[in-house]
Parts: structure tokens; sequence; C-alpha cells
């Protein structure tokens, strides 16, 4: 039985276009913390070879900083790493990966075409192929018979899109994978862990990303401990320790005060975390996105707040009032019905704008 450590996606250096400038900065150098972190794991699993599959750095240039903790991180390994670059880092005679001087215990797969290394002592091979432009067509399209299949254990690190049609980055039929004959395919490319599968008799998965940089690979992140043997893979998933973003649902259909709807709901523990909160149901009132934020961001490391609410349906029924705010609500009643929903959307803004204003006595910074 071999132990594997498979991880991939870390989009070192990635520019966190969503944050302040300086938290910006600070997450990128957290990025290079959770290097330490997989060396960590490595040798606490006591793993017999790493497989990184790919977009380790967001781009093919990176930081003097990123490279140095990068180079210092896979020293640190006492297994065997093996790296196949994907589209974001892909491999050329100027990237990162031709410029740095990498540990001795490092192989990167340097070309298009598939090809194996042994590993040492343990009975199995390693396969790999690299991107070599930020764009790459199937990279199994013409992977070679293995003429020792079930004598040796066959693993693979790859970057690419398994049941994939997208031309552009190493789209793989599930046939391809299971025509290739491996015993279990390290892959990246996804961002979200995939779960065991199986194609043929050859497994494969997604280790996800190790940390969250948006609200697209929200939650849990981390990476695979795999244990293989000939006709038999076990996954186990390992999550990190780093920044998780977040999605939270309030409804305000109950509630007078969008602040404490969101306190009632807000878990503990969310000052390490991004979040974004999305307020929904039904509410007639002002709502401020951004005084909402300014009032709690105390309470995370950044927030976002969304207002996805409606008019309650009997708001018009105030229209029939004798006033000035029947009066304001008739008119805009007439408008609504006969608007588009971009139309509508615009109207709702305005009636919350006006009644705050005319319940409140004050407007909103705008």
């Amino acid at each position: 039985m071999i132990k594997i450590l498979h991880a991939a996606d870390f989009h070192l250096d990635s520019p966190f276009d969503a944050l302040p400038e300086e938290k910006a900065a600070e997450r990128r150098r957290e990025q290079r913390e959770l290097l330490k972190q997989i060396a960590d794991i490595a040798g606490r699993e006591q793993v017999d070879a790493v497989l990184l599959a790919g977009d380790l750095l967001d781009s093919d240039k990176s930081y003097y900083e990123t490279g140095e903790a990068l180079v210092q991180a896979l020293a640190e390994i006492k297994a065997p790493v093996f790296i196949a670059p994907g589209n974001h880092d892909y491999y050329h005679s100027h990237s990162p990966w031709a410029a740095l001087k990498l540990p001795s215990n490092v192989h990167v797969f340097k070309t298009g075409t598939p090809e194996a290394v042994e590993l040492t002592g343990k009975n199995a091979m390693v396969w790999g192929a690299a991107f070599t432009g930020n764009r790459s067509g199937s990279l199994l399209a013409d992977f070679p018979e293995i003429t020792d299949r079930g004598k040796k254990l066959q693993l693979m690190v790859l970057h690419g899109q398994a049941g994939g049609t997208e031309e552009a980055y190493n789209p793989m039929s599930l046939q391809q994978i299971a025509d290739t004959g491996l015993d279990y395919i390290a892959l990246g490319h996804e961002h979200h862990y995939s779960g065991l599968k199986k194609a043929g008799d050859t497994y494969y998965a997604y280790a996800g990303c190790p940390e969250g940089r948006g609200f697209d690979e929200a939650g849990e992140c981390g990476v695979l401990i795999i244990e293989a043997e000939l006709g038999k893979v076990k996954e186990r998933f390992v999550p990190l320790k780093g920044r998780q973003y977040h999605k939270l649902e309030v409804d305000l259909s109950d509630h007078a005060d969008p602040i404490a709807a969101i306190l009632k709901r807000l878990p503990r523990g969310t000052e390490r975390d991004i979040y974004r909160i999305m307020l929904t149901g039904e509410f007639d009132g002002g709502i401020n996105e951004a005084a909402i934020a300014m009032h709690l961001e105390d309470r995370f490391y950044h927030l976002t707040v969304r207002d996805q609410t409606k008019i309650r349906r009997d708001i018009w029924a105030q229209a029939e009032e004798d006033s000035l705010r029947g009066l304001f609500l008739r008119k805009m009643r007439a408008k609504y019905e006969t608007a588009d929903e971009t139309e509508r959307e615009n109207i709702t803004w305005a009636i919350r704008y006006a009644l705050g204003a005319m319940e409140q006595g004050e407007q909103w910074r705008v």
C-alpha cells in the first residue's frame, strides 16, 4: 500500500480584488503559510509521495517571497513531490517552474506528452503531463499502453476537466480515463472536492482548492490523503486551517430591524472569515447595505451585504391613504404595473428610499 498527499489549485499570489488592498496583501501572505501546512501534513501522515495537480500559482509570474516560500516548503517534505503545471502556471522556459531552484525531491512534468517516473522502492510509477500554454487539448488522447499494468501501481497527476468538453482545458472523457489503465489519477482544475470516482478500473478525484478565494469556493477546503494498492484505492479529506468564505441568507419577512435579524442568525466564530449576507423575504422599510455592513464589520474579517428583499404585497394598501405617502404610492403603483422586471427593481428601490425618508425623517447616503 502507498500513501499519497494529493493537492491542487492553490492559486498563490491571487489578486483578491474584492478585498481592500491591505487585506488582499495579507491574504497573499496567508496563502504562502498554507504551504507549511502541506509540508506538516505530509510529515505527520508519513506519505510516500505528494502529487500537486497544477495551478499552484495564479499566473506564470510570482512574487519573490512566494517562490522562496514554495521552495522552502517543498524542501521540508521528505517524500518525492510530483508537479503537473496547469493552465494558470503552465510550463515554459521562463516560468517559475523553470526559474526556481527546486529541491532534488521535486519532479516537474514539462511537456504535454504523458511520461512516467518510477517511485523508487515502492513498486509504483507516477505519470504526468503539463500545460505548456494557458490552453490545452486532451493530454490523454494518445496515452501509451502500460506494459506492466497489474504488476506495478500506476499513478498520475494531471490538470484538466474530467468528463468535460471544453477544448481549452484538457478535456478527458470517462472512457479516456478508463482506457489509461491507471490505478489513480490525482486531478486539479475543479475547485471543489469531488469525492472518489471511478471510470472502468481507474479511480480519480479532485482535491479542490486548499483555501477559498471567493464565494464560489465557500466553506471548508483542504487536501486528500490517498491510500492505494493494486485494485483498491481509499481517500480521506483533510481540511486546512485557513480563512473561509460563507454566504448567509437572512429572511426579513417577520423582522422590522435588519441588524437585529442578522444578529439572531449569526453563528459564533465569524471573526476570522469572509461573509456575504443576503437579505431576503418581504420588507417595506429602507435598507442601507453599506450602513449595515459598517455596523457589523467588527464581527468579520470582511463583510458585504446584499439586499434581495421584495416589497410586501400589502404595501399598496397604503396607497389608499389620504396622505403624501398614499399619493406617492398611487403614482408608483401605476408605473410598477406596466414595468418590466428591471424597471420594477428600480421602482422598488425608489419606494424604499422614499418611505425610509418619510418614516425616519432621514435620507440614505447615495
